[in-house]
């Protein structure tokens, strides 16, 4: 759909379960996913730009769908400053659209962002980057759950020589926050986030929370009894710790490559040693 969007220079916006793209004359000049921050996010948290005076110029500007050419013309951004944060968002926010996805996509003509013309991309230069970003992770760590679950720390010893950007990534690992509440925590970019929790996946540092197993009761005319009728107690069910489950997701995606992968068997050995 995208391709032939850009084929025939639609202009309007294109809704996936993820995200949205918006297009102008075949081009993406705008792009949203609640997956990581929007541009207003990145601008405030890292001081570029203050919240109040974002919102003037949505207030001012909004209605014109100049937003951004509000900013510069306010001295509020340099027009560098804008199109190189903008440029940003946009693949970032592409990025997540354009993962895989089971919901439909919809587009719809003539709607236009209030954020206005910064800089339009080509939609074969979107592909490309989101292409790119996809390998790699791959290459990085092979297994996406740290993308979307809630994350936990392993127990392994951290190496004092961690990068700070990563160390700051694992701060926030607290067994109930996901990458995108990382993200937006921090005010950075989703797939920056991404990048530094599968190293940290690959050094066996974090992995995904494992699901708490509840015991129920056992179904009508099921129920254990002893040899004089009494109820027999129930086995308590525990759940997997982290290390185990570790293991568990190494092993599987051991079996399934058919290449050796260097950094999965250390994850594999490391937490082995740890159990």
């Amino acid at each position: 759909m995208l391709s032939r969007l850009a084929e025939e220079r639609a202009t309007g916006v294109l809704t996936r379960e993820r995200g949205v793209l918006y297009l102008v004359e075949g081009q993406v000049v705008h792009a949203e996913s609640p997956a990581t921050p929007g541009l207003d996010v990145l601008l405030t948290t890292r001081g570029a730009l203050g919240s109040d005076g974002w919102w003037e110029a949505v207030s001012e500007a909004g209605a014109e769908r100049r937003v951004g050419r509000f900013l510069v013309d306010s001295g509020r951004l340099t027009a560098g400053a804008l199109e190189l944060c903008h440029l940003g968002a946009l693949y970032d926010a592409a990025f997540f659209t354009l993962g895989p996805s089971s919901g439909p996509a919809r587009f719809r003509y003539g709607v236009a962002h209030w954020i206005g013309p910064v800089r339009p991309v080509s939609v074969d230069a979107v592909e490309r980057e989101t292409l790119r970003r996809r390998e790699l992770l791959h290459r990085i760590w092979p297994e996406p759950g740290t993308d979307t679950g809630p994350l936990v720390r392993t127990g392994r010893a951290v190496d004092s020589v961690l990068p700070p950007r990563q160390r700051t990534v694992l701060d926030q690992v607290d067994g109930e926050r996901t990458a995108s509440d990382i993200s937006l925590v921090l005010g950075r970019p989703g797939f920056h986030t991404l990048v530094d929790l599968r190293r940290l996946a690959a050094a066996g540092i974090v992995t995904t929370r494992s699901p708490t197993i509840v015991s129920g009761p056992a179904p009508s005319g099921s129920i254990a009894s002893g040899p004089d009728g009494s109820r027999a107690p129930e086995t308590p069910v525990t759940p997997l710790s982290p290390v185990s489950t570790v293991v568990a997701q190494a092993a599987e995606a051991a079996q399934a490559s058919a290449d050796p992968d260097v950094a999965l068997l250390r994850r594999l050995r490391d937490a082995l040693e740890a159990l």
